[in-house]
């Protein structure tokens, strides 16, 4: 789960972790408002959406005057930001956090992030501060500074000289502010359950203090349950409505840009489904999990959400029954194709508990566009024959 920046600088300030006085706005009245309230004599006017990028995109302006702050509230408010992180298709701005600005000397780069290689927690930090760390690690990759720190001990001394004087910072007391600021952005990493926390630019000011100018911060899903401050914060409509409806349903769903709608059970046997479709010559519209306790109405909701997608030609159901029995499924599938219009060819292979009887089942029920595969392979490469209108 991600939050909006104003929110993860409302986590930075329990924490002690330095950031600009801000203040979030729903109009372009509130912005100037807003901006009135701080004070000036500049201020940031920035779009609130869940993507990196802001900046590049036209998201993010300096105004310099309270007429600035309407015309960019203005211009920003309810247009469509396109980044490198949202897509071709971009993402509507309903929010913008109208924010002090700073005394800046130097941007730098600090981020705590999940190595799942090393399996603990990483802190990443470079001097290329406000570019996109994905080109400062093609282009210029010895700049980026990376310190694994084991949960076991936590956040040492020695993580905090290693990050400062990779960070080129030989003054004494900005040493000691870098590495206080990331004790503090460590422990809120470990607390909060976080993923992912990135400042992208952390700001020096003339003063030689650490300010946090950005902040973006995703969560461990799996962990919301113990997190309900961090529950609290999500933004639905920052999320994509379909995998949105899935989740009620208990349905792990991602879109993906094929042709071919996927229904399995597992998240391995999905990731292999579909690679073997792109193996027979195919592409995946999606990634949809149904879980081990799939009936009627969620193979009927699966294929609702499926067929939402105008680019799907055939959809592959492809089920192993070892929580679930075969027979069930089938017949859950039969009643789903009563509930829901399926209008595209249905490749169904089962194995497991009862798969023999699922395939009598399947074949008896005389269903048109209804076709069952006897093994996967033979499964994927019908779907793909299907999709492509043999």
């Amino acid at each position: 789960m991600n939050i909006h920046e104003y929110q993860a600088k409302q986590i930075f300030n329990k924490y002690g972790i330095p950031t600009p006085k801000g203040l979030l706005a729903l109009s372009v009245d509130e912005a100037v408002l807003n901006a009135k309230e701080l004070g000036g004599p500049i201020w940031v006017v920035k779009a609130q959406i869940h993507a990196g990028g802001r900046g590049l995109g036209g998201g993010v302006k300096l105004a310099k005057s309270l007429d600035e702050v309407k015309q960019f509230a203005d211009e920003i408010l309810g247009m469509t930001l396109v980044t490198h992180q949202t897509g071709p298709e971009g993402k509507l701005v309903k929010k913008l956090y109208i924010e002090d600005g700073a005394d800046i000397k130097d941007e730098l780069y600090l981020s705590v992030v999940l190595d799942r290689k090393l399996e603990m927690p990483l802190i990443m930090a470079s001097t290329e501060g406000g570019m996109d760390i994905e080109t400062v690690a093609e282009e210029t990759p010895e700049k980026i500074i990376t310190i694994p720190v084991d949960p076991a001990i936590g956040f040492q001394g020695f993580h905090g000289r290693e990050l400062a004087f990779g960070l080129g910072i030989t003054d004494k007391g900005e040493q000691k502010n870098i590495i206080t600021f990331a004790k503090k952005l460590y422990q809120l990493y470990m607390d909060n359950d976080a993923e992912m926390i990135e400042i992208n630019p952390l700001v020096k000011t003339g003063s030689g203090e650490f300010i946090a100018l950005d902040g973006k911060m995703g969560f461990d899903n799996s962990a919301l349950g113990r997190q309900p401050d961090i529950l609290a914060m999500r933004d639905l409509s920052e999320e994509d409505a379909d995998e949105v409806e899935a989740s009620k349903y208990g349905l792990s769903y991602v879109a993906l840009d094929g042709e071919i709608g996927c229904m399995v059970n597992g998240a391995g046997l999905a990731m292999g489904t579909m690679d073997t479709i792109n193996y027979m010559g195919g592409t995946p519209a999606n990634f949809l999990d149904v879980g081990g306790s799939a009936n009627a109405e969620t193979v009927a909701k699966g294929f609702e959400i499926i067929l939402k997608n105008p680019k799907v030609k055939a959809i592959f159901v492809n089920i192993f029954g070892g929580i679930v029995r075969c027979d069930r499924i089938a017949n859950g599938i039969i009643e789903a194709t009563k509930i829901t219009d399926v209008n595209v060819p249905v490749i169904v292979r089962l194995d497991g508990t009862n798969a023999i009887e699922a395939s009598e089942i399947l074949k008896k029920a005389n269903i048109a566009n209804l076709i069952v595969g006897n093994d996967l392979g033979d499964g994927a490469a019908k779907a793909v024959a299907a999709a492509k209108g043999a």
